[in-house]
């Protein structure tokens, strides 16, 4: 079905819930993952589209570390992955997901969301909305479970 997955994380919960689904389905059916982070916070860049450099160098060392624990979930079950740090200035978080599925070769995006509404939503946008209308391919969106009433449970080699 789907042999090339990719999921975006950001080491929220909630993304750590779509990581353990699409790391679930990746292991069920034999595809490949890559998980990517982006660096694209809009809010932290100086009037030239660049960030500055201690900030540049702190958001590169945040999305490490997310990357490098979000590989070691793909590795304790048993999926093999690869990743990818993207710096975009100045494009939002669906446009840097939508361009790395397709040069990737992506067949699936999987996403949490948080599920916010209201002042939430208008203030803090929606990630996931914007990965679902500019995505090439079909996306899974995770809803967290605070929104959802349940949990997603964890991921074993067992499961």
């Amino acid at each position: 079905m789907f042999k090339r997955i990719l999921i975006p994380v950001d080491g929220s919960e909630t993304a750590n819930k779509a990581l353990v689904a699409g790391l679930r389905m990746a292991r069920e059916t034999g595809a490949s993952v890559r998980l990517l982070h982006a660096i694209n916070e809009l809010g932290a860049m100086a009037a030239d589209g660049t960030y500055s450099g201690d900030l540049a160098g702190m958001l590169r060392e945040g999305g490490a570390k997310v990357l490098s624990d979000a590989m070691a979930i793909a590795q304790s079950a048993g999926v093999a992955a690869d990743q990818s740090l993207c710096e975009e200035p100045g494009k939002r978080l669906g446009e840097v997901v939508a361009e790395a599925a397709k040069l990737w070769g992506a067949d699936l995006v999987v996403v949490g969301s948080h599920g916010r509404r209201g002042l939430g939503r208008v203030l803090l946008g929606s990630g996931a909305e914007e990965i679902l209308r500019l995505a090439p391919v079909p996306v899974l969106v995770v809803r967290d479970a605070a929104t959802q009433g349940g949990e997603v449970p964890p991921l074993s080699r067992n499961t």
